[in-house]
Parts: structure tokens; C-alpha cells; sequence
């Protein structure tokens, strides 16, 4: 058997070992993830997975709605936020108080401007959420 045959049976049965391990229920993947924005006076969604809408609340704050309810409202989640210019206000997406909700059905996320500190919309906001 040649070099090449013995790493290519090992790569298969390395396949498989992992393939057994890592499924849809695996803790390190995430449960859901959407990118979206505030354009032109709408929310639209970029990209998402099992996110069913986003909820504009006010400027700058933004409800998640998840495609199907998580287990519980203990989940991880991170995210990003784009800045409408090269220069001038950075934007970062927060939660800033205990009423910005942590439900298994959404969550929300707010979006500030880093000159201002105050809450600003995003025509890119990303957000991923683990369980």
C-alpha cells in the first residue's frame, strides 16, 4: 500500500470519527446568526439562520426573532456592528441595561455611536448566537 492510499484511508476514517461527533445538537455551533441592517428607513435581512424576522424597537434598537425557540433563555451571543463612514463614529452593538431582553423566542441588541454614546443605526449589524 503507497504513502498516498494509507493517508487517504486515514482522512476517511478521520471523516467518520468526526462526522459521529459533530451534528446539528453540538454545543460549539451556533443556533442562529443573522446579518442585517437599517436602510433607507427599512430593516432588511442580509443573511440569516434560523432567525425569523428583526424588529426595529427604535433607533438603534433592534428584537431578534428566532425561527424556533431556543431551550432556554442561558445562551451566548455576540456581535458586530459597521460604521456608516471611513471616518468619524464607530458603531458597536451592545445590550446595555437588564429591560434589553434575553427570551428563548428573541433577544435584543442595541447598536450605539461610539462619538456620541448614543443609540444609532447600522446598515450592518451582525449577531451569533450559541447554546
Amino acid at each position: 500500500m503507497s504513502l498516498a492510499d494509507r493517508i487517504a484511508g486515514l482522512a476517511a476514517r478521520i471523516g467518520v470519527e468526526v462526522g459521529s461527533k459533530v451534528n446539528a445538537a453540538h454545543p460549539a455551533l451556533a443556533r442562529a446568526w443573522v446579518s442585517f441592517g437599517y436602510v433607507a428607513g427599512v430593516t432588511v435581512i442580509h443573511h440569516a439562520y434560523g432567525v425569523a424576522s428583526v424588529e426595529r424597537l427604535a433607533a438603534g434598537q433592534y428584537r431578534v426573532h428566532f425561527a424556533s425557540p431556543l431551550a432556554d433563555a442561558n445562551y451566548c451571543w455576540t456581535a458586530t456592528a459597521r460604521s456608516p463612514s471611513t471616518s468619524g463614529s464607530q458603531r458597536l452593538a451592545i445590550s446595555t441595561t437588564t429591560a434589553d431582553e434575553r427570551a428563548v423566542a428573541h433577544l435584543d441588541v442595541r447598536c450605539v455611536s461610539t462619538l456620541a454614546g448614543s443609540p444609532a443605526d447600522s446598515t450592518e449589524i451582525n449577531v451569533v448566537v450559541f447554546r
